[in-house]
């Protein structure tokens, strides 16, 4: 029987899962890095900036394995187009582990400089009438299984009315979309090195392995950190360790969002093009360089497909190289040496 193109074999027999984890163990080992991280840096405690996704709540419950509740300070950072249940879910989060926390509506600083204005103005390059009470999101359609289309981005709007319409974006345009936009990930990490500044602290990153990998973070914003201690793990085992942490359930269930555009948006759709659960196991295997054949057979995949999103991660990690990089010296700069010599 031939499997449908994008469906995976009902009689593939699964073998060990090479994503399970010892998740007490890993809590220790974590903690423990957390800690010794810390003290390298010289910092006294943790700034957790809290989107009510798993991500950052498991960022959150480890920071207090880590150094206890008294030495953690959660940031709450909504913004005009935020969803209003990140807010609540993130206060439960911060409830349950007894994290002392702040809200800062970055909204003000967005719009002085000029966040939504850039954005709206490139917007209506395309949709004149675009305006107040409009909304949008950028859709890429990502890897798919069952062909090799090119990977065009998409920009949705929606009247006021609801009457939703779909446009290419030529590059001049998403650049300038997305340029807008990085604003709100700046300013947030902006918030949260004030915070910790004040305090002491080191910032926390939250991006998981998916995340970190692939490039799903903005340079100077959300990939600025001082300890990044999910980074290492892929978003099966981070639910793993949140299950295991007690982290809320309504967090647990909550579908990965990207909480960034006015439109409802999921990261799948803004980025990933397949759900993150299964992204893990094909980005897995190619970092343990597993064949397209024995990945294709194990997983239920043809071996075309499992190509297609192989070429998917070879690509996305050559495009975003630049944000991984540090920056660039003329010439090495030595900051650490023997100590002058005595006179004499």
């Amino acid at each position: 029987m031939n499997t449908p193109p994008g469906e995976r074999d009902p009689c593939a027999r699964p073998g060990p899962d090479p994503l399970a984890i010892d998740a007490a163990a890993e809590v220790a080992r974590i903690a423990q890095a957390v800690r010794a991280q810390l003290s390298a840096l010289g910092r006294r405690g943790l700034v957790v900036a809290m989107s009510g996704g798993v991500d950052s709540s498991v960022c959150a419950a480890l920071a207090v394995s880590a150094v206890g509740a008294s030495r953690v300070f959660g940031l709450f950072l909504p913004e005009a187009e935020s969803d209003p249940e990140s807010i609540a879910l993130a206060r439960e989060v911060a409830d349950r582990f007894g994290i002392r926390y702040a809200i800062e509506d970055i909204a003000p600083i967005l719009t002085a400089a000029g966040c939504y204005a850039r954005r709206d103005e490139a917007i209506r390059a395309l949709v004149p009438g675009y305006g107040a009470g409009w909304g949008c999101k950028i859709v890429m359609p990502g890897v798919r299984l069952d062909s090799d289309r090119l990977n065009v981005p998409l920009l949705v709007v929606q009247s006021p009315a609801g009457e939703a319409q779909q446009l290419r974006l030529p590059a001049e345009r998403y650049r300038e979309i997305i340029a807008a936009t990085n604003f709100k990930q700046r300013v947030r990490k902006m918030l949260e090195y004030h915070h910790a500044d004040r305090l002491h602290y080191a910032v926390v990153g939250t991006p998981n392995r998916l995340e970190y990998d692939q490039g799903f973070f903005v340079k100077g914003g959300d990939g600025l950190a001082d300890v990044k201690p999910i980074a290492h793990l892929f978003k099966t085992q981070v639910y793993a360790i949140g299950a295991h942490l007690g982290v809320p359930e309504r967090v647990m269930s909550r579908p990965p969002t990207t909480d960034t555009w006015s439109l409802p948006q999921s990261q799948e759709e803004f980025y990933f093009g397949l759900p993150t659960r299964e992204l893990d196991r094909f980005l897995d295997a190619y970092v343990r360089g597993e064949s397209t054949h024995a990945a294709a057979a194990r997983m239920g995949y043809t071996p075309e497909q499992v190509e297609r999103v192989y070429r998917d991660i070879r690509s996305k990690r050559e495009a975003t190289r630049y944000l991984h990089a540090p920056p660039l010296l003329v010439a090495p700069v030595a900051l650490d040496g023997p100590p002058p010599s005595a006179d004499g």
